[in-house]
């Protein structure tokens, strides 16, 4: 991955939660204190994972793989690029050695030729794309093209101009010689572009000029787009839109696109604004609600989104600041950092997450809540508690909670009065109903309370139950 830094200027909303984007995570062994590549498997089960990307070809790790239903994308190396792109031969003994010796059992779906090998310090961008060829003349050979995409991660950094979205381009000295050559291979094999996106690193670098909210996609207000006039929410979706604007100015709004690396790190040294246990569960548990809600980004919004979350583990020998041996969602004896859904049944369910620090659980206060059908009753934010506890217990309602949070949105029916104490009532009240008033549904660590008489917030009608 590779730190991005320049600025953004964004924001974000909820969505609704349907089944449609896929989740995948990347399974990253920089460390010497890992479980075993079988206690991997069986981790990536029982969190309903199951697509995966590695970042080699490991034997011991594709044999745990096989069989598993485990959909992998794995790596051919930086470091054999040039061998790859000079000689067929090389090649075709690494597809049959480490793709079809393993493949249906392990279900390798794609090979990724190179990560971010335009940032590689060895300068070996001239050699991608004949690599990328020869790899797939390799997987001809072995009649395995058509169930085997190949393709290559990018990092923001190759764009020339990322602002606004609608702006977006690559860099003029990469466009002849690199971009167009590897988009015309994905166009010609059905493939997709990967692409490795962190609003981490623009947030950290320019914290004084981004919005939070914006970076965690949590509410906010957005901010218009001046060449295309959308609205945008998130600064993932605005970093994704400029590389989709950046493919347009070159005629490939054809080719489609996967998000291979994202993440947020749950600790960093000082310098690094935002990196934070809290900050990590909105960022990743919000995205996953995004990607699962279905539906693309404001300039190509028909097509769901396809992420790969980064990562499974903490690494504990990777170098760097802080925050690299901090991007887990689990630690190295599979306790999870912190808890977030990762699948469409956890997301519908809205099961409320237990043992995070991020999270706002709901808990049953000892019976201040009617678990009774019958009468009415509605939950309203507690304007004692503070604005702090109210903004966090309003994140956790629109996001773990799964409150239906459009109508506090900017321009819809209950976003005036624009304060917090209105909207964290209006989200906390969608969750009290929709979990049908149940004992300890309303109370979010003392954020909120029960009232008898409907509340008032403007001309805003509080729902009674769905």
């Amino acid at each position: 991955m590779e730190r991005f830094t320049v600025p953004f200027f964004l924001f974000i909303s909820i969505v609704s939660f349907t089944d449609a984007g896929t989740i995948g995570i990347n399974y990253g062994r920089v460390a010497n204190d890992l479980p075993s590549s079988g206690k991997v498997v069986q981790l990536l089960k029982s969190q309903g994972l199951n697509r995966v990307k590695l970042y080699d070809t490991d034997a011991t790790v594709l044999r745990a793989l096989a069989g598993s239903g485990i959909s992998v994308v794995v790596t051919l190396p930086n470091e054999q690029l040039s061998s790859a792109a000079k000689r067929q031969s090389y090649t075709d003994t690494w597809v049959q050695k480490n793709i079809a010796a393993y493949y249906p059992s392990t279900q390798i779906h794609a090979i990724a030729v190179g990560n971010e090998v335009f940032v590689d310090p060895h300068n070996i961008t001239e050699f991608l794309v004949a690599a990328m060829r020869n790899v797939h003349a390799a997987l001809v050979k072995y009649n395995l093209d058509s169930a085997i995409k190949v393709s290559s991660p990018i990092a923001l950094s190759a764009l020339q101009s990322s602002y606004p979205s609608s702006a977006g381009s690559f860099k003029t000295e990469l466009v002849e010689p690199v971009i167009k050559p590897m988009l015309d291979f994905l166009r010609e094999t059905g493939s997709y572009l990967m692409v490795n996106a962190y609003p981490f690193f623009a947030y950290a670098a320019n914290s004084d000029v981004i919005s939070l909210d914006y970076a965690l996609f949590r509410t906010n207000p957005g901010v218009v787009d001046s060449g295309n006039g959308l609205r945008y929410y998130s600064l993932f979706e605005a970093q994704i839109d400029a590389v989709f604007a950046a493919m347009s100015a070159l005629k490939y709004d054809d080719v489609k696109m996967v998000v291979t690396e994202t993440g947020w790190p749950s600790k960093g040294d000082e310098d690094e604004s935002g990196a934070s246990e809290v900050n990590a569960a909105a960022y990743n548990g919000n995205l996953v609600r995004r990607v699962l809600a279905g539906g693309g980004t404001p300039q190509r919004p028909q097509e769901d989104l396809d992420v790969y979350l980064f990562a499974l583990f903490n690494e504990n020998m990777k170098p760097g600041p802080t925050s690299e041996r901090n991007y887990g969602l689990f630690y190295p004896n599979e306790e999870k950092v912190y808890d977030i859904p990762l699948t469409p049944e956890e997301v519908r369910q809205k099961v409320p997450v237990n043992g995070g620090k991020s999270q706002m659980t709901p808990v049953n206060n000892g019976g201040s809540v009617s678990t009774s059908s019958s009468g009415q009753t509605w939950c309203v934010a507690n304007g004692k508690a503070g604005e702090q506890k109210l903004q966090a217990a309003l994140d956790y309602a629109c996001g773990e909670g799964g409150s239906d949070c459009r109508p506090i949105q900017p321009g819809a029916s209950c976003y005036d009065p624009n304060t917090l104490e209105a909207h964290a009532s209006f989200a906390f009240n969608s969750y009290y109903q929709k979990m049908r008033r149940g004992m300890g549904t309303c109370d979010f660590e003392g954020a909120a309370y029960v009232v008898t008489q409907p509340p008032k917030f403007g001309k805003c009608e509080f729902p009674t139950g769905y």
